[in-house]
């Protein structure tokens, strides 16, 4: 039984080259960095006493900068490639956020935090058409989960330990989260300087050829589903700490623990259950059960009291995660040819941005009228509507990849 188990582990890991490992083990660094980001509202509502309104509006700016870095970063993809992108973006968005915590004006943290969402979320489309090109056919889905595996690693580490420095000094957030953004682009640069991917040969459609993502309707379809499943998920980083601090008194130590459950979750379980997952089921049929499972994640907060209550939450939306995420971002990469990959996954990542914008702001309205448990029941049900919305989507792939 336990050789069976061990060798299922090890299968999902098998046949990844090595540049998908080097460049998980660039998120890896990056994200351990990940500390201004869960605290962030927190940080706003209590160290610089602005309201959760203001700070609401403050996050939503994080999510207008990540809609303008995703769209830049996928043009410049296609234009003058991952490799620099990436670079830029690690050695910029480092330096933005060790200059983040001398802004505490509205006015000048709003701008701050817009210019490092810009910065830091050029990343993202980047990485993700870089890993496409490494990936092939066959271990694209799980290429991807290992990246998110590395990410979650980061984030599990990341607000652990920025819960023990927030309770010393919210400035040494900002610091950690600058300095593996630095580190993280200088392992980078040092492995992919002189390598380039090796393009897969594709076989597609004259009509593909000219597509772009803001032209082929069934990709748009899939794009607000996932802006509406990225504004209910966010709420680990808005409702859910603010929920933990006001209703359960949680310290910023334990809040961190909380966020930490999260990422331990989705970095020992995702891989196996990716290559399991996509034996046993369809994509869509995973992106249904993942949105019905973050509804689930809301609903017990009303249903049940007590700390162990917020952990079952976040291991649903942890699973919500790993059966919906890595099916996302890989229907995202088949969508694409290889000219327009960047600008698939500029657009998937824009539709994530959207959703920054829409769900702070949302969220503080419905608590400040009608309380948490109305929050609950709203992103609840839903989810649910989303899930029904994944459950009419078509994936058919105009595009084959071959060795």
């Amino acid at each position: 039984m336990i050789s069976r188990a061990l060798n299922a582990y090890l299968h999902a890991y098998r046949g990844l080259g090595k540049p998908v490992w080097i460049l998980a083990c660039v998120q890896l660094i990056n994200r351990s960095g990940s500390m201004v980001l869960p605290f962030m509202t927190v940080y706003m509502t209590t160290s610089l006493g602005y309201s959760k309104v203001e700070a609401g509006i403050i996050m939503s700016l994080y999510g207008a900068g990540g809609l303008a870095g995703s769209y830049l970063g996928g043009r410049l993809t296609d234009s003058i490639g991952p490799f620099t992108v990436q670079f830029l973006s690690l050695i910029t968005g480092g330096i933005s956020y060790l200059l983040l915590p001398l802004l505490t004006g509205f006015y000048a943290l709003g701008a701050g935090i817009f210019v490092c969402a810009v910065l830091n979320d050029s990343l993202r489309p980047a990485n993700s058409a870089m890993t496409g090109h490494f990936a092939t056919a066959e271990t694209t889905t799980r290429s991807f989960s290992l990246m998110r595996m590395a990410i979650n690693l980061g984030v599990a580490i990341g607000p652990a330990v920025a819960g023990v420095l927030a309770a010393a000094n919210y400035t040494w957030l900002f610091v950690g989260d600058g300095l593996t953004c630095i580190a993280a682009g200088y392992v980078f640069y040092w492995y992919f300087r002189n390598k380039r991917p090796v393009m897969h040969e594709h076989v597609q459609s004259e009509k593909k050829k000219q597509q772009t993502p803001y032209t082929d309707w069934r990709y748009i379809w899939f794009l607000i589903l996932v802006l509406c499943y990225a504004g209910a998920f966010f709420q680990i980083f808005t409702g859910l700490p603010l929920y933990y601090k006001d209703v359960y008194l949680k310290t910023e130590h334990a809040i961190g623990l909380l966020l930490a459950f999260n990422g331990l979750i989705v970095f020992f379980f995702e891989m196996v259950l990716v290559s399991v997952i996509e034996k046993k089921l369809t994509p869509v049929q995973s992106l249904f059960i993942g949105s019905c499972m973050l509804g689930s994640s809301f609903l017990i907060l009303n249903m049940f009291s007590g700390g162990w209550v917020l952990f079952t939450s976040m291991a649903l939306l942890s699973f919500s995660e790993i059966f919906a995420m890595p099916f996302m971002i890989s229907h995202a990469i088949k969508s694409a040819t290889p000219s327009t990959r960047g600008s698939y996954v500029a657009a998937y990542t824009i539709a994530w941005s959207l959703a920054f914008i829409i769900s702070p702001i949302g969220t503080a309205g419905i608590i400040d009228n009608w309380g948490y448990t109305a929050l609950w029941y709203v992103f609840g049900v839903f989810c649910v509507l989303i899930g029904l919305g994944f459950s009419r989507l078509r994936m058919q792939y105009t595009v084959q990849v071959s060795e």
